[in-house]
């Protein structure tokens, strides 16, 4: 029986079926150790480089390459000073918040009643009278928004009654002093005693009044009451009369004094720990190393008196003295000020200025430094997460920058994985992605999102990261975006940098590969931004690693409507631009000396192309279409015509290995078969190359080619043959192999097998033999098949084998002794490894080799058998 194409002997059959010379024989059910890198499959699949993404000169908000109009989208350079910032919102929150009435006081008459202690407010005898209580009024408003406490010199019951009923609500509008007085009233304050801190307070002021009160007022005042007040009779009081009139504030029992001692002891450390601080800041002629041990003392004197947050209730005088100093120019001294400003919880017009702050200092490179030695990403991470997207979603957008500036540092980078950015990050991107593209924010939301995603780039970068983004189901969210945002370039941009960068590992792989959506979204893609190179490029690389590996993923992208012709249709489009440029390049008289050494962008993705075509080859079914498809053949052949592998070596590799796997599928009308001649004339180009991988690549091709006849006939005509010969002295495994099953294939025609007797070819196959037996039992397999077919009318040993039948005799003897054959110092897998290859490639046909060798020798010497 003839042995034809890596196919074993049958003592009762007859192979008259080609196949694949190197086409393995494995069992049905494959054990571990046949998993352990096969080297020789039958269709291979190709790797190649992940595109390289420069790095920005610059850190910007928008990088060079986005196409968002300048202006449409928010600067990257922006002046900021002190009055930036809005004194009006540093007041803290008070703990009650009243609604104003809906209606307006009416004044009514009622009967004198000398109980009644209702009593219509006078209007005072003169005008001075009015200036003297209004400029009373406007210094009690005016200490009470600070913060302090009322004087301990009070006016009696009586009098403070009068003044407060003769007031106006008009005097109080006046509240804001500059930050150097609001200090300087403080230094003469004190802490009061419990005698002073008692206030009988009956009070009868309009609901107008009341709601100026509360403006006016920072923080919540405790009063304590003395006595009782006088009840308010009904009699003569008319059913309009507004029952909010007057308000009292009672403050009794257990809990009213433990928040009384509450506010004394903020006071005490106000003024013994804050306020010499304060006092240290407002010498702004102080060096700024001074300013910045005043700005850390600060922060750590505030944290120690839990006072960090928007219920402080001298909030307004701190941040007052902090965003002055704003207007010094110093980073360092800035990123001081930005940590405590964002700790204080800013919000509003105050948010969106420190978080610009922060971008301005993280947009320096050189204050990575002073950068990592603080918490300032402790305070930005805080603000993505508890900030509403909606109503702060400008500051989101420079607060999300600086933390991208961040990123760019290896050191910051590891620190914000550690503190579980990941996540947070993700769970923005899904309140991003809740918001539909006919919202208002979508828009602006936009900006928010290249941010983010070019974070999450280099978040990338780390294995714990890729990790955290998995388990975090970062792919159906990032799906999400890029089909939400598709006309948004910089965005599709850096969400398919994410994933060209974590396809290259299977486990992140394998999850895109699951996500079925992910196909249609980059044929999208690939149609709507075809002459984008830097896009289209790292497209066709991701769909290369999802082919790769997963016969899944290659059946389920080739049945995605309109696959195919659109891979038809970049090939073409980038060929063209690829000729265009080696055109101009030769008309400049350029030389290969001078030919950059990486492929142009338009050879790369050609190269990344056709990664994509010979991995979906792989697959059966997908194979047989695509050998079928002649536009894709064609392409293939012209790569091979126009290219040399001298100077695009990747590129013409890339091409012979994707028409060798389509060479492999003998199908009807296929476009291999029909341009079998052609594709053989042009692969003795490579064939005869200084390149060994485009010279094995190219024996491949002609591995499959030589089991039709024309193929077999032009090999003896161009005298392929001796090539093939000569290529077993290389000393390469795989050389010896390619070339070997040409020859195998070359001796199912009984016609060619005495060729093999030329150039010393049975002494070379002996040779590799012995060189590479022992290592490599599909190379012995092949040369034993391929003696076999040499000898299958041999009458005399010598005849056939001349010279080298006793060592032919010898090396089978040894190599079929299992003991002595396979290398037990091997560990386990490889053992078992080895030993199916020997079993299932090697024996049946040595044994049939030397069994017919030994009936046709006439003498057998005796021979010494030692070990590999």
């Amino acid at each position: 029986a003839l042995l034809c194409r890596g196919m074993q002997a049958s003592k009762n059959k007859n192979t008259d079926k080609a196949e694949p010379f190197y086409r393995l024989s494995v069992p049905k059910q494959k054990t571990s150790s046949e998993i352990i890198n096969e080297a020789r499959n039958v269709l291979r699949t190709l790797r190649t480089r992940r595109p390289f993404t420069p790095t920005e000169d610059q850190r910007k908000l928008f990088g060079s390459g986005s196409t968002r109009a300048p202006q449409n989208r928010p600067p990257s350079v922006f002046s900021l000073h002190a009055s930036s910032f809005d004194l009006a919102e540093s007041r803290p929150v008070s703990g009650v918040r009243l609604s104003p009435l809906d209606h307006k006081p009416v004044l009514v008459t009622f009967a004198k009643d000398e109980d009644s202690s209702i009593c219509l407010p006078k209007p005072p005898a003169d005008a001075a009278e009015v200036r003297k209580v209004s400029s009373a009024r406007a210094r009690l408003f005016r200490r009470n928004s600070q913060g302090n406490f009322l004087s301990a010199k009070m006016v009696s019951s009586d009098q403070n009654e009068e003044k407060l009923d003769s007031e106006e609500p008009g005097m109080m509008s006046n509240l804001c002093r500059s930050n150097d007085n609001c200090l300087a009233e403080q230094r003469s304050y004190t802490p009061f005693n419990d005698e002073n801190r008692q206030l009988i307070c009956n009070e009868r002021i309009s609901s107008s009044e009341r709601e100026d009160f509360l403006k006016g007022t920072a923080g919540k005042f405790l009063f304590q009451l003395r006595g009782e007040s006088d009840q308010i009779k009904k009699a003569g009081r008319s059913s309009s009369w507004p029952r909010s009139t007057g308000w009292k504030r009672r403050v009794t029992g257990l809990e009213d004094e433990t928040r009384m001692n509450e506010s004394e002891e903020e006071e005490i450390f106000w003024h013994i720990k804050i306020l010499p601080i304060l006092h240290e800041l407002e010498k702004v002629e102080d060096n700024i190393e001074n300013l910045c041990l005043a700005c850390t003392k600060l922060y750590q004197a505030l944290n120690e008196g839990n006072m960090l947050g928007k219920r402080f209730k001298r909030r307004s005088v701190l941040l007052k003295t902090l965003y002055k100093l704003v207007d010094i120019d110093s980073d360092p001294l800035c990123l001081k000020l930005a940590k405590i400003i964002l700790a204080m919880k800013v919000d509003g017009k105050n948010l969106l200025s420190v978080c610009k702050l922060a971008f301005k200092i993280c947009r320096n490179e050189k204050n990575d430094y002073i950068i990592q030695n603080d918490r300032l990403l402790d305070c930005l991470l805080e603000v993505l997460r508890t900030e509403d997207l909606q109503k702060s979603n400008e500051a989101l957008l420079y607060c999300m920058g600086a933390i991208k500036f961040m990123s760019g540092n290896a050191v910051l980078l590891n620190e914000m994985v550690n503190k579980g950015a990941v996540e947070m990050l993700l769970q923005l991107m899904k309140q991003i992605n809740n918001i539909k593209e006919n919202d208002i924010y979508f828009s602006n939301l936009g900006h928010l999102l290249v941010q983010l995603t070019a974070t999450l780039r280099n978040l990338a970068d780390l294995p714990p990261a890729r990790r955290q983004l998995i388990c975090n189901g970062a792919v159906s969210e990032l799906c999400v975006a890029l089909e939400q945002h598709m006309n948004a370039k910089d965005v599709c941009t850096y969400i398919v940098r994410i994933f060209s960068k974590l396809s290259s590992y299977n486990d992140f792989c394998a999850a895109l590969a699951d996500c079925s959506r992910c196909y249609i979204l980059f044929l999208a893609l690939l149609n709507k931004h075809q002459k984008q190179q830097d896009l289209v490029i790292r497209i066709i690389f991701i769909l290369g690693n999802l082919t790769a590996k997963n016969n899944q993923a290659r059946e389920q992208f080739f049945k995605e409507k309109g696959s195919v012709n659109t891979l038809i249709s970049l090939f073409q489009t980038y060929r063209e631009l690829d000729l265009n440029a080696q055109k101009w390049y030769h008309e400049r008289g350029g030389e290969g000396k001078n030919r950059p050494k990486h492929p142009s962008e338009a050879e790369d993705v050609l190269i990344k192309l056709i990664r994509v075509l010979a991995n979906l080859s792989v697959h059966p079914s997908v194979g047989a279409a695509l050998a079928a498809a002649h536009h894709v053949v064609e392409l293939l052949v012209t790569v091979l015509e126009y290219k040399s592998v001298d100077d695009s070596e990747e590129l013409v590799i890339s091409a012979a290995t994707a028409i060798n796997n389509l060479s492999y599928y003998k199908v009807k009308s296929s476009a291999v078969q029909d341009k079998k001649l052609h594709i053989a004339e042009i692969l003795l180009k490579l064939l005869m190359s200084n390149n060994m991988d485009g010279v094995v690549e190219a024996v491949r091709v002609f591995g499959n080619l030589s089991q039709y006849h024309e193929i077999c006939d032009f090999i003896i005509q161009k005298k392929i043959y001796k090539f093939m010969i000569a290529l077993l002295d290389a000393k390469n495994q795989d050389v010896c192999f390619s070339a070997c099953g040409v020859l195998l294939n070359l001796t199912v025609d009984k016609n060619k097998r005495a060729l093999l007797m030329e150039e010393g070819g049975i002494g070379k196959l002996v040779d590799c033999l012995r060189d590479f037996g022992p290592a490599d039992w599909q190379l012995a397999g092949l040369i034993c098949k391929t003696l076999w077919n040499y000898s299958e009318n041999i009458t005399s040993a010598a005849s056939y084998f001349g010279g080298d039948t006793d060592t032919l005799l010898v090396l089978l003897t040894s190599l079929l002794d299992e003991e002595l054959a396979l290398d037990y110092s091997l560990d386990r897998d490889l053992r078992d490894y080895n030993k199916l290859y020997w079993e299932r490639e090697f024996k049946p046909v040595a044994e049939k080799l030397l069994d017919r060798i030994q009936s046709h020798h006439s003498f057998l010497p005796t021979v010494t058998i030692t070990p590999f």
